[in-house]
């Protein structure tokens, strides 16, 4: 036996054929897997990267959309508050139209009635007015003054004209329309049957045929002061009344004479 024979052998041990390739496909596999996931891992980021290359878009569209939905919305809101602002502003020219409208035909309406009395005078045959076309009086003065009364005159047209000026103001020297002084407004009322009064009161309580004033009687004129320097003159409407521009206070109104007595009264229909 050689002396060497006991001792092992040094030498690498040889490698089968199987063993080789079971490692190689080992390191095949390890290298498909790793070629694999790294192919994935780059789809995965491609995929990533598109996604996030698309947000920002989908997120200006939004952002888009709401603005313009936001700006509708206002624009309505407008259009409603304008509409609102238009429908108030109609309604309150309705209502002050109406006002207007009522109080217009109320004015026309008394005017219609002194009309209709004066046409409805111009037909009846007043007796006392009739048989009388002219009446004289004494003046303050001494002298005289006449006053001319038509056939056809009436006192109920005397007392339309007048009813129909209550609620008109008092404006000293006033002679109407729609503002009088007390004579200036008995001086309009008898013009509409054709008599002809003296403008100031001094005078119109001068004019006509004195009467007592416990025989007064609808139509006659009454004044306050002396006969000749009246104060103030007003006619007499019947039931205790008379009708007068009374003062800045009052304007055109109804009083009762017992209130205010006159101191006397003329006749002139």
């Amino acid at each position: 036996m050689s002396h060497t024979a006991h001792i092992r052998n040094h030498r690498k041990p040889r490698r089968n054929a199987t063993t080789l390739a079971m490692r190689a496909g080992v390191a095949g596999g390890v290298l498909s897997t790793l070629a694999v996931a790294g192919a994935a891992g780059s789809a995965n980021a491609a995929e990533s990267a598109t996604q996030t290359l698309e947000l920002p878009t989908l997120t200006a569209d939004l952002a888009t959309q709401l603005a313009q939905s936001a700006d509708a919305t206002q624009q309505a809101a407008a259009n409603y508050e304008l509409q609102a602002e238009r429908d108030a502003a109609a309604a309150k020219a309705a209502k002050q139209a109406k006002a207007d409208l009522a109080d217009a035909k109320k004015k026309a309406e008394a005017k219609k009635k002194a009309e209709d009395a004066r046409k409805a005078a111009a037909a009846e045959a007043v007796s006392r007015s009739s048989t009388r076309s002219v009446l004289s009086a004494s003046t303050g003065s001494g002298g005289s003054s006449t006053v001319s009364a038509p056939a056809s005159g009436s006192v109920a047209t005397v007392i339309a004209f007048l009813k129909a000026q209550v609620g008109d103001a008092y404006v000293m020297g006033g002679t109407g329309p729609n503002a009088w002084d007390c004579s200036g407004l008995v001086q309009a009322a008898f013009r509409q049957v054709g008599v002809d009064l003296p403008r100031v009161s001094q005078d119109q309580s001068t004019s006509g045929t004195p009467v007592s004033l416990s025989n007064v009687q609808v139509g006659d004129i009454l004044y306050w002061g002396s006969a000749g320097s009246a104060y103030h003159v007003g006619v007499y409407i019947g039931n205790g009344q008379y009708l007068d521009a009374a003062n800045p206070s009052k304007g055109v109104v109804i009083q009762d004479l017992s209130g205010y007595p006159a101191t006397g009264a003329v006749r002139v229909l």
